[in-house]
Parts: C-alpha cells; sequence; structure tokens
C-alpha cells in the first residue's frame, strides 16, 4: 500500500456480486503478553493452565467492585500458546474492555461489532452490559474464530461471530448496522491499515451515526493514519490517553503508550 493517493471524502463499496477486491492477512504486533497474573481481585486479572487443553490457559477479567457495584463481573477468555498472535489478550484489549464498562450505559442495547476481535474481550464486554454484539476476525482464521463461540459460550454469552476479512466485500458485510465499532490494538501493520479504514468507513456509512472505537499503541504511524482517515472521509471525535481512565490496579500490569480514539464520518 503506498502512501500515495487521491483524498476523498465519500466510499463507493463494490456490489456483493462483484466479489472480494483484496485478501490481506493480518500480522503478528510485536509486543510481549502482559496479562495479570495472581489472585483475583474485583480489578485484577488471573490466569491459569487448562487440564483440558495443556496449550492453552484460561484468564479472567474483573469488571466492577462486587463490594461496591452489584453491576460487576467476571469475563473467561481461553488463550492459546500455539496460536499466531489472534488468541492471547493483548493490553490493548484489556484498556479497551474497561472502557466499555466504564460507559456501559452507553452500550446498553446497541448494535456492537469488534473488528479483529481475536480473543475479543472488548466484544464480551459489550454483550454483558447488555449490547447486541457480532465478534469478526479474519475469515481465514478459523480456529480464532472457532475460540470465539467457545468464550461466548463459556461466558453464557449470545454473541454472533463472523468471517470478516478487512477490504473484501463478502456478503455478511452489508447485513450488519452497527451503532459502534470496536478494534484493540488492530492499528500496528501498516500495510492492511488503508483495509482497515476502508472498513471501517463502509460500516460507518451504513450506519448514520455510528462510531468506530479502538485503542492501539502510539508508534510512528501517526501521519499515515491522518493521511487515510482524510482520504476515506474520517475524522477523531475523542482522543484519550488509554492509562487515564484505568483503574491502577490493572494499569501496573499494563506497559506502552496506548491511546484511545473515537472515530466518525466527516460529514
Amino acid at each position: 500500500m503506498s502512501s500515495r493517493g487521491t483524498f476523498r471524502t465519500s466510499f463507493h463499496p463494490p456490489s456483493p456480486a462483484q466479489g472480494p477486491v483484496s485478501r490481506r492477512r493480518r500480522l503478528p504486533p510485536a509486543m510481549s503478553n502482559n496479562t495479570d497474573a495472581g489472585d483475583p481481585s474485583p480489578a485484577v486479572t488471573s490466569s491459569s493452565p487448562s487440564s483440558n487443553h495443556p496449550m492453552t490457559t484460561t484468564s479472567r477479567h474483573y469488571f466492577g467492585s462486587s463490594t461496591e457495584n452489584s453491576d460487576s463481573f467476571c469475563i473467561t477468555i481461553i488463550e492459546s500458546m500455539k496460536e499466531d498472535y489472534g488468541l492471547f489478550v493483548w493490553p490493548c484489549s484489556i484498556v479497551l474492555a474497561e472502557y466499555v464498562w466504564q460507559q456501559r450505559l452507553r452500550f446498553s442495547g446497541v448494535s456492537v461489532v469488534e473488528l479483529g476481535a481475536g480473543t475479543s474481550l472488548p466484544g464480551l464486554v459489550a454483550a454483558k452490559v447488555g449490547s447486541d454484539v457480532t465478534l469478526t476476525d479474519d475469515v481465514n482464521r478459523s480456529e480464532v474464530l472457532a475460540n470465539m463461540r467457545r468464550v461466548s459460550d463459556l461466558n453464557n454469552l449470545n454473541c454472533n461471530v463472523m468471517g470478516l476479512t478487512w477490504g473484501v466485500w463478502d456478503a455478511d458485510i452489508f447485513s450488519i448496522h452497527p451503532k459502534i465499532i470496536l478494534g484493540a490494538d488492530v492499528l500496528y501493520d501498516t500495510s492492511a491499515f488503508d483495509d482497515l479504514f476502508a472498513t471501517v468507513a463502509f460500516l460507518l456509512q451504513n450506519s448514520p451515526g455510528s462510531v468506530f472505537i479502538t485503542t492501539y499503541h502510539n508508534r510512528s504511524g501517526h501521519h499515515l493514519i491522518e493521511f487515510l482517515m482524510a482520504k476515506w472521509g474520517l475524522k477523531c471525535m475523542k482522543l484519550l490517553d488509554g492509562f487515564s481512565f484505568m483503574p491502577s490496579t490493572k494499569a501496573s500490569g499494563l506497559s506502552g503508550n496506548i491511546q484511545l480514539a473515537e472515530i466518525v464520518l466527516n460529514s
């Protein structure tokens, strides 16, 4: 993908009959797993190996305080040590999931799609607080999609699971109309940025008044992000330091410069 191109503020996707445009696979993030381990408390993540699958681990993520808030709950995630990066809970997912929890009244009763969901922690939290959730990841990543179904069942949540490759116009993408689009650490592979923003722009146009909420590590791609936002007719409405709203017990187990952005159509 070249940084050269024509700025435009309108997007006209191909019809379903025209078929896919491209099939770029996501690349792994260059970072380590920062999931906490230890005794579970209302705001701390814990993990333990799975006896049924020795190459997997089960992590538990707590939201709210059981002593102060009757809405508190725990989400259990199945992580895999043998899958390429898609089945780990990365710091950006923990930050975005916490934001969903803190904004839970905003999420109640609305349609939510998580892009590149992987272990799906933000989407599962959205489902827990009352969203109608569709979890998506690359259509070719069958093991990741299967794990999404397992963790949805494990947490007694009724989430739709869909294969959705950025920049590919399969029929399923035309059927979803999310009010909120979530994406945790989806801005790490610059070669996939254009496909991601094309997909986001289409989903935002497909559901007027919708918003894309993403968390990402503040790396060196800001000029490219700004260029592609302009190219696809998008603008940032809110930009937060990811640690500004994290409880100290969770923030202490994370590292990096994580930003949260709310992005909408530039109408």
